[in-house]
């Protein structure tokens, strides 16, 4: 069974036996903190989610409990749609706005059909870098611990595939676009490398998760609307 906003009597629900949770994760929260929120609501140890969203990021989470922790790698290989926007002119090196942004001007010539052309670049089976900001493990450390203490490592590049990359608006220096992809593709790094190609940098400004196969974000639990629900009966 999968819960989504519409589901009702949360509480009366088996969560050791297994549940699968779809929620709209909020910006400034970690994955993990859902996680643990959602540890904490229904009181079962064994949780985890389908697929890691950055702070900055919301959108889909899915999060699973009990016996059907066994299913995340299932929902972890389904293509995800995001929605967000890369803004030009601008690098960092986390390549979102958590960390400190440096600024380069906008080449003059800079229109639609060089981001076009541009972007025609990132569609199919493309190779990327992993960013030192991930939760990737080095020596069994995460990437980003190393990052925040000044150290980088060398990541071997992955193969990621992109089905669909769809400029939406162009309102310079802010591109707003959605993108299909497949498991382990980094958004922030298209942004990235979205900039170089264009010779100006670009930095991921925001980012939603609309889809994981089948599943959409519409039909995802508000977090707080969830917490609501199971403390309406706590109390």
């Amino acid at each position: 069974m999968m819960i989504t906003k519409q589901t009702r009597d949360l509480q009366t629900l088996d969560y050791l036996a297994g549940q699968v949770i779809m929620i709209d994760k909020p910006v400034n929260w970690t994955s993990f903190n859902v996680v643990s929120r959602v540890r904490r609501l229904t009181k079962v140890k064994k949780v985890g989610h389908a697929g890691t969203l950055d702070p900055l990021a919301t959108g889909l989470l899915i999060v699973c409990t009990g016996k059907k922790t066994k299913e995340i790698s299932e929902y972890q290989a389904q293509r995800k749609k995001y929605t967000g926007i890369i803004t030009l002119g601008k690098s960092s090196p986390s390549m979102d706005l958590a960390t400190e942004i440096m600024e380069k001007d906008l080449p003059v010539d800079l229109n639609e059909e060089k981001i076009l052309f541009a972007r025609n670049k990132f569609l199919g089976n493309i190779e990327q870098v992993p960013p030192m900001f991930s939760a990737l493990k080095h020596k069994g450390k995460a990437l980003y611990k190393l990052a925040r203490a000044g150290k980088e490592v060398e990541r071997a590049p992955r193969q990621v595939e992109i089905f669909s990359f769809d400029i939406k608006k162009i309102e310079l220096p802010d591109i707003h676009f959605e993108i299909a992809c497949s498991k382990g593709t980094y958004i922030r790094v298209i942004a990235d490398d979205f900039g170089k190609e264009l010779g100006c940098g670009g930095i991921l400004s925001m980012l939603r998760r609309t889809e994981i196969g089948d599943y959409k974000v519409d039909d995802a639990f508000d977090l707080e609307e969830l917490t609501a629900q199971f403390n309406e009966v706590q109390n």
